[in-house]
Formats: C-alpha cells, sequence, structure tokens
C-alpha cells in the first residue's frame, strides 16, 4: 500500500510538473513570430554612388532566375573564397546562357569585423543588381540573418549557403535538377511558374558520415548520433542531414517556411523542414561534396546540446500550441 501510495504521489506530481512546464512555455511564447527589423535593415548600401536602396520583399514577384543568400558573422577570412568560388560559378553560367540572372546577399549577423567592408567590395566590382549586403544591427543568429535574407530576395530560386565554402558550389546543379523534378518545371526558362510552386532539395553530407565517425572522438560520435535520434524522435523524419548549409527552395516555399519560423539559432534548419514536413511541401535530399574549413562558429559539444534542447522545445512548443503555422499558408 505505502508503495502504491508513493506511486501516486509521484505520478501527479510528475504530471502536475509537466503540466505546469507547458503552461509556462505557453504563456511566454509568441503563437506567430513577428519579425522586426531596423529602418537600416530595409535598406542596402551602393558603395559606387553612396545611395541608401530599399530591398525588395520576398511577397513581390521574383525579377531574377537565383538569389543567394549568404549568412556572415565575423567572416572577413573565410567570405571572400566562398564569394570568389560562387560569383565565378555564376559568371560564367550567364557568359554561356545571357538571360540568366542572379543575385547574391550577403547577410553579416551583427559582425564586429571587417566582414562588411569585404562584402562591399564585391558589390562595387559585380554591381548591387548582383550583390548586395544586408547589415544587421545586432546579431541574430544563423537562422535570424537567413530569414531576413530570404525576405529580402528576387529570385524565383533560393538557396541559402555558408560562408564558409565547406560546399562546392559547383553542386548548385545537382539541387537544381532535383527541385526541378520535383516541380516538372525548368526554372531558367519558366521563373514566374516555378517560383509559385512548392518543393526544397537539401544538400546532404550524410553519405561522409562512416568518414568522420572515423575521424571523431568517441564522444563527439556519441552526441552526432544523439542529436540525429533527437531529430527523428522529435521534429523532421525521411531527411538524413538537416544541418548541411545548403538548401534551395522555391520562392513561394521559402515564403510560407519563414514566415511561420521562430528559431533563430543553428536548429533553425531543423524548424524550416519541420514546418515543410506539416505543410507537405516536397522535399529531397541531395549528396553533395563538402570540406571542413578551420574557424567553424559551432563549439561541437555546447552547440550540440543547444541544439538538442531547441529540438524538444520546437516538437513541445507546436504540440501544444504555443507556436502555430500560419493559418493562411495552410490554405495556399
Amino acid at each position: 500500500m505505502d508503495l502504491q501510495y508513493w506511486l501516486f504521489v509521484g505520478s501527479a506530481l510528475g504530471f502536475s510538473l509537466v503540466l505546469a512546464f507547458c503552461i509556462i512555455v505557453k504563456s511566454i511564447s509568441q503563437a506567430y513570430h513577428i519579425v522586426y527589423r531596423s529602418k537600416k535593415e530595409l535598406h542596402f548600401y551602393d558603395p559606387v554612388n553612396g545611395e541608401e536602396i530599399k530591398f525588395p520583399s520576398i511577397n513581390d514577384n521574383p525579377s531574377v532566375n537565383l538569389s543567394i543568400v549568404v549568412p556572415a558573422y565575423n567572416e572577413e577570412k573565410r567570405l571572400p573564397p566562398m564569394l570568389d568560388e560562387c560569383l565565378e560559378f555564376l559568371e560564367t553560367r550567364q557568359k554561356k546562357l545571357p538571360s540568366f540572372t542572379y543575385e547574391v546577399i550577403v547577410v553579416s549577423d551583427g559582425s564586429t569585423d571587417a566582414t562588411v567592408n569585404e562584402a562591399l567590395n564585391y558589390s562595387k566590382k559585380y554591381g548591387i543588381e548582383k550583390v548586395r549586403v544586408l547589415e544587421l544591427e545586432r546579431n541574430r543568429g544563423k537562422g535570424g540573418a537567413v530569414r531576413l535574407g530570404m525576405l529580402s530576395t528576387r529570385g524565383a530560386l533560393l538557396l541559402f549557403a555558408d560562408a564558409d565554402g565547406a560546399t562546392k558550389f559547383a553542386d548548385l546543379i545537382k539541387l537544381e535538377e532535383s527541385i526541378e523534378n520535383l516541380i516538372s518545371t525548368n526554372y531558367l526558362s519558366e521563373s514566374s511558374k516555378a517560383s509559385d510552386l512548392l518543393a526544397i532539395t537539401v544538400g546532404s553530407r550524410s553519405h561522409l558520415e562512416e568518414e568522420a565517425v572515423a575521424s571523431r572522438t568517441f564522444f563527439r560520435t556519441i552526441l552526432m548520433y544523439g542529436f540525429h535520434f533527437l531529430v527523428w524522435l522529435f521534429a523532421v523524419r525521411g531527411i538524413k542531414d538537416t544541418q548541411c548549409g545548403f538548401k534551395l527552395l522555391t520562392r513561394k516555399a521559402a515564403r510560407l517556411c519563414f514566415d511561420s519560423m521562430h528559431v533563430e539559432r543553428w536548429a533553425f534548419d531543423v524548424e524550416l523542414l519541420y514546418i515543410a514536413q506539416k505543410l507537405k511541401i516536397p522535399i529531397s535530399e541531395v549528396a553533395v561534396r563538402w570540406t571542413e574549413i578551420d574557424g567553424s562558429k559551432v563549439t561541437p559539444v555546447w552547440s550540440w546540446l543547444q541544439m538538442g534542447m531547441d529540438l524538444v522545445l520546437i516538437w513541445l512548443r507546436y504540440t501544444i500550441g504555443a507556436w502555430k503555422i500560419k493559418e493562411s499558408n495552410k490554405n495556399e
């Protein structure tokens, strides 16, 4: 009897604590995320004539084929090699196909080094129709930087790519082919049509996992597999690598997903794909070449633990209704 009593008391206490935690989480959460941008963050700078020009909106019709968003926090050293590779690829394509149009938006996430100046050098060299710099006045996290960059784009297809250049930019072709298969449309010849369809293609490093395990410590390997398990359990299933910073979206898919996204730190990729799956947006995964570049901002143990906590909270907040996907998005 004593055992039954204490089991009852323990269960009741545990349930009460969980219920109280859920109530607190829901009371302090914002169901629909509101994006705040200062006046400066609504404009980009033209280094040639010194003018401040207002960014367009993702709600506008597309006016270029492809937009590339590059989040950058204190990347003065790693950004130039990445942009050199990126722009060489894009310029070569444009020479072969003069009708091809693109833009690169570098989002400086509250950088305190020369990241903005480095990016503006490319804007001056290639012109503001091809390279623009969005300077955030405070650090928002990678997810926040990517979101604001995406909301400022003009492309029919939108790619976000890491500033470290770890992924070979030529692999964009693989992502383009995959997303065109999903939408059954050639986005270069039918940009307007492609922009209004729903599809996401994610670059994947899962084929490199065996090699990664061999080079990691046992503890880091356990953390990696633990994170993968939490992603599968709480958020996204069917995607082997949610964290590769090389993802291609149609304009409509990007607008719907980033409009409802809350997470601004490293786990934003997971929430992005979670929302996409809830909205039944087709998603494909494509193997890409990837090389680890020195200078990563991710602290292996702390960042993974932080992301693990974010995964649990993403699941909990959507499950209890503390966060919601905008109803207008579901009806489109």
